[in-house]
């Protein structure tokens, strides 16, 4: 093998080692865990090829950005596993606690979104009491 041979080949292997670790790290690395609470506003199976599970969660408590307007906090996520697409659906009334994992790009089989579910920790029971707000009372003003 001459020497233009062996940089050939070595160059090769040396691209398809880089192409191998971006696609693993784009697609399979998962680049966070975590949890969040809070009320789902849709819910649906959506796909042409692959059938997946999309929706988007309410998340619990309001930030008030610089701009001075409140605003709700979104998840957009999917679903890929039936089990969990139905305990979603059934605590989608009374507010779940979903458990995700995040990725940096998004494959057809997956879903749309990053944020993939795949298990349902909490489903607030629908009988817990609801905490009431206590109204100011007036108090006449006396000089």
């Amino acid at each position: 093998m001459t020497t233009k041979g062996k940089v050939i080949t070595w160059s090769s292997v040396i691209v398809v080692l880089a192409l191998a670790i971006f696609i693993f790290v784009k697609f399979c690395f998962v680049y966070g865990e975590g949890v969040n609470e809070g009320d789902i506003n849709y819910f649906q199976k959506e796909g042409f090829l692959f059938k997946t599970y999309e929706g988007k969660m309410i998340l619990r408590g309001f930030k008030a950005p610089s701009g001075g307007n409140i605003q709700s906090n979104e998840l957009k996520f999917s679903v890929k596993d039936e089990r969990v697409a139905k305990q979603i659906e059934e605590g989608s009334n009374i507010g779940v606690k979903l458990h995700w994992k995040r990725y940096l790009g998004t494959l057809p089989w997956r879903g749309n979104s990053q944020y993939v579910v795949d298990s349902v920790y909490f489903i607030r029971s629908s009988s817990e009491p609801v905490q009431e707000i206590p109204v100011p009372i007036e108090l006449p003003i006396t000089d």
